[in-house]
């Protein structure tokens, strides 16, 4: 009950919502629908319990960390394996006593990677939520992972329309699997577009691991994801990581020598500008405090500490850095 109080009277205190690629968080049994027989113990990752508790307590003090007093009410989430981690995370880590829940649908991904929505129960309410098949028309029998959409309300009663993405990887090389994450973006900015038809003033985020960054066709091209202009019209949608795109030496995750924000929040006209309820404030910001990199010895500077390199394990958190936004509901 005293977290209910103080989310309710916090009308003017602004709170954060945050994304994470977690990194192959699988659970160690072996599901027999799908191929995540490499992270069980007798898998050629060696995923047994003891590994598989450190990171999820590990990434539950990664999310606490990033809230800075304040755990983020709203957290999306990239590469769970299923039901069992979120309960996990939400129950048995740091995140246990703030009242996290989650909202997740299997995906026809072939490993069992899908997304995933955390959220504080007594700070917000899920009014609803569904998956979102993405099916390619030029490749009908690919197994793609779903879009998470929920619709979340907050304690001033205004609510938001969140997007949670995990796009087609460019394993196989870049152009190959263009037209894939091409698609994946068609279909959300058909879905947005629906939204506002039925309300023009409509509060969205979309957020995720989109596989490109945010000066890709992808982005530009098929979402129409641009950077912020005061005169451009309501159905407009802003992609908040264009002006880190500029900045090279950070990012949310690192490629040999180059970092780059493969995670991204998108967000409409209303989610920036309207002075009542919910809204936006300042830009699309990385955690990268210093406990989640190590010294990057072939390509100088820092790189993500994950955990793992190629088949061998290191112990570390994710090879991304989580991102967040800042907002402010009264």
């Amino acid at each position: 009950m005293l977290c209910v109080q103080i989310c309710a009277q916090q009308d003017s205190a602004t709170h954060r919502i945050m994304f994470y690629n977690v990194e192959n968080l699988f659970h160690p049994s072996d599901d027999s629908l799908t191929a995540d027989e490499d992270f069980t113990p007798t898998g050629s990752y060696h995923w047994t319990y003891k590994k598989y508790y450190r990171k999820v307590s590990m990434i539950g003090k990664v999310i606490l960390a990033a809230g800075m007093g304040d755990p983020p009410w709203l957290v999306g989430l990239a590469e769970i394996e299923n039901e069992l981690v979120l309960k996990d995370l939400c129950y048995n880590s740091p995140l246990r006593n703030f009242g996290y829940k989650y909202v997740h649908y299997d995906s026809p991904d072939r490993r069992g990677v899908d997304v995933a929505l955390l959220y504080r129960d007594s700070c917000v309410r899920v009014l609803r939520s569904r998956k979102v098949p993405v099916v390619f028309p030029f490749d009908t029998f690919a197994r793609n992972r779903d879009i998470l959409y929920a619709l979340v309300q907050f304690p001033s009663g205004d609510s938001l329309n969140m997007l949670i993405n995990h796009w087609t990887s460019r394993y196989g090389g870049y152009a190959a699997t263009v037209p894939k994450r091409n698609y994946y973006a068609t279909v959300v900015r058909r879905f947005v577009d629906s939204l506002m038809i039925e309300n023009p003033c409509a509060k969205i985020l979309i957020t995720g691991d989109f596989n490109d960054y945010a000066t890709n066709e992808s982005m530009v091209q098929h979402l129409r994801a641009r950077e912020y202009d005061p005169h451009a019209p309501n159905d407009t949608l802003y992609n908040l990581m264009l002006p880190l795109a500029r900045q090279s030496l950070r990012g949310s995750h690192k490629h040999e020598d180059f970092w780059g924000c493969l995670d991204q929040f998108i967000v409409s006209n209303a989610w920036l500008n309207d002075t009542c309820g919910v809204r936006q404030i300042g830009d699309a910001q990385i955690f990268d405090a210093d406990f989640l990199l190590v010294d990057d010895e072939k390509y100088g500077g820092k790189k993500n500490y994950r955990t793992f390199l190629g088949p061998r394990y290191i112990g570390g958190f994710a090879d991304h850095l989580p991102v967040y936004v800042i907002f402010l509901d009264r």
